[in-house]
């Protein structure tokens, strides 16, 4: 291209920016306040997962600080219509599965809710518990990386439902092996579980699906931070894939619009079919799993705050997180307010209220109805 082309280029490209709503992602404590749009931040755990290995999704802003800088509790539930009852949740237990320890999980858990004027969560007052893969208290060894991802699930978790209690269990180490033995830990001790990791697909999956199953206990997992194609386990038709949005919020904060994130993950899974339940409308899998089924914030744009003292890139405190491993916890928690089973019957039944997200891409377009950018869109509001 000659130098003529690139100036003509150039002057296309910045009439298309000035063109632009004078609208951006915005986060501050206690709500929008902070142009954090500049920056997309980057994946906490980089790199595709080794084979029969998984890694956590979310996304990190690269600085941190001794205030919030990411959207507040208050605005999230703003943003979406959710219950601000201190006691929504109560009653059910959701548990959060992740590799690796967490040593200052419970500490960062009792900041976050003294910043945002959560009830305590503390081993105490039995709100909150953490226990290895086998539910016994010799934790695995530390991971900077998967510690930041266990603060943004239990805080966020304990966010959306502050009066449910919170069960960590951390296994040994990303194989699948261990973390589908802490799934079925987990899936013995709670009513919701949320899994914030993920790996490529591969043939034989299925036979790890029976871990996403047990009566009464609804199973959430994070799409993936990558675009197209599906990962495993949102892949399983025996959980809810959980994709992610950007929100978008005025010079006045109030909501602006929500889109699709354009690396959330989705797309048709190669190797299993779709729960009977699933209607996928123009979508067309040809009978195989679609992904993900519903959506919430995971852009780390619109990042949430997530306090974690536990030093990562030789940072610790406020960072502001995003990926699709904010939207799942969110939505485990959600599901725990509703106080009822949240499975493919349920999603598609009719009893949520969606916001259709039809702007945006992820490799595949955001559409009116169902599509494998963000499924059926965000849950909003208090009920059912």
């Amino acid at each position: 291209m000659s130098w003529k082309q690139l100036t003509v280029v150039g002057s296309a490209l910045a009439l298309l920016l000035a063109s632009l709503p004078a609208q951006v992602a915005l986060g501050a404590p206690g709500g929008p306040g902070q142009d954090v749009s500049a920056e997309h931040g980057r994946p906490v755990c980089p790199g595709p997962a080794a084979p029969d290995t998984a890694r956590c999704h979310s996304w990190a802003k690269p600085n941190t600080s001794t205030t919030p800088t990411g959207l507040s509790p208050a605005t999230i539930k703003s943003a979406y219509g959710f219950s601000t009852s201190a006691t929504a949740g109560s009653g059910m237990t959701i548990a959060i599965v992740d590799a690796y320890d967490d040593p200052t999980a419970e500490k960062d858990l009792n900041v976050f809710s003294a910043q945002y004027g959560l009830p305590p969560c503390t081993t105490a007052n039995g709100c909150f518990k953490k226990v290895n893969q086998t539910g016994g208290t010799k934790y695995p060894r530390a991971n900077a990386g998967w510690a930041l991802e266990i603060s943004l699930d239990v805080q966020w978790a304990h966010a959306i439902a502050p009066g449910a209690k919170i069960l960590l269990v951390e296994a040994s180490s990303n194989s699948f092996a261990n973390l589908l033995a802490a799934e079925d830990y987990a899936a013995a001790h709670a009513n919701y579980v949320s899994n914030s990791w993920g790996g490529n697909e591969f043939s034989g999956e299925s036979s790890y699906d029976s871990h996403f199953s047990h009566s009464n206990v609804s199973f959430f997992v994070s799409s993936g931070d990558s675009g197209l194609p599906a990962q495993y386990p949102s892949a399983s038709p025996n959980v809810i894939s959980v994709g992610g949005t950007t929100l978008t919020f005025n010079s006045d904060g109030t909501l602006a619009s929500e889109t699709g994130w354009s690396s959330g993950g989705g797309g048709c899974s190669v190797y299993e079919n779709a729960d009977p339940s699933q209607s996928t409308g123009q979508v067309n899998c040809a009978g195989k799993r679609a992904t993900p089924d519903v959506s919430l914030d995971a852009d780390p744009a619109s990042g949430v705050s997530v306090y974690d003292s536990t030093r990562y890139n030789g940072q610790s405190g406020w960072w502001t997180v995003g990926g699709t491993s904010a939207s799942s916890p969110m939505w485990a928690a959600r599901s725990a307010d509703s106080g009822v089973v949240v499975n493919a019957a349920y999603v598609y039944g009719g009893s949520i209220n969606y916001r259709d997200i039809t702007v945006g891409n992820n490799g595949a377009p955001c559409l009116v109805g169902y599509d494998l950018c963000t499924g059926l869109g965000s849950w909003t509001g208090a009920t059912p």
